[in-house]
């Protein structure tokens, strides 16, 4: 099954705001039916880094089945990670970077691993705010879930402010 999945995060005030992710996933069934989902959300305090990889991750885990996924996303984070092979770096050396640094945002990169495993997913890059239809409106879920009132705590952030108070 071949999928189309658009994403965007959003960060108020990034790093230290509210902020929210949105993806539309799109499916063409085999009588040419186009069928949609729109996925988003939002949390109080987080980083529009970590809203992209949310946004990948909730599209990915949406998906009840195998399937070839075409993602797009404006966040050369998110797709260079893989289009660039930083994530096959990142593994190698247990998401590390140098004696004491690790990667930012681990939990969030291992959770889009399993996420993705069972999928052939290629990541596509766009340009963001340049009226591709499906990026706005991503965007447009990704910021009203970070303005919204029903805000989750982004515990990997919170525990990621936590340590980094302890070195």
């Amino acid at each position: 099954m071949k999928v189309n999945i658009y994403t965007d995060g959003a960060a108020r005030g990034n790093p230290e705001g509210p902020g929210g992710f949105g993806c539309v996933l799109q499916y063409t069934d085999r009588k040419g039916n186009l069928h949609e989902k729109e996925i988003s959300g939002g949390y109080e305090r987080t980083t529009n880094n970590r809203m992209e990889l949310m946004a990948a991750i909730m599209a990915l885990e949406a998906l009840e089945r195998p399937c070839e996924v075409d993602l797009y996303s404006d966040s050369q984070y998110l797709v260079n990670a893989f289009a660039e092979h930083w994530i096959d770096g990142w593994i190698k050396v247990n998401f590390r970077r140098g004696k004491k640094n690790e990667v930012k945002n681990i939990d969030l990169w291992e959770r889009l691993l399993a996420a993705k495993k069972p999928h052939k997913v290629t990541f596509i890059w766009v340009k963001g705010h340049d009226g591709h239809p499906e990026n706005e409106r991503c965007d447009r879920l990704a910021t009203s879930a970070a303005d919204g009132t029903d805000l989750s705590k982004d515990e990997g952030y919170l525990a990621a402010i936590d340590n980094a108070k302890e070195d």
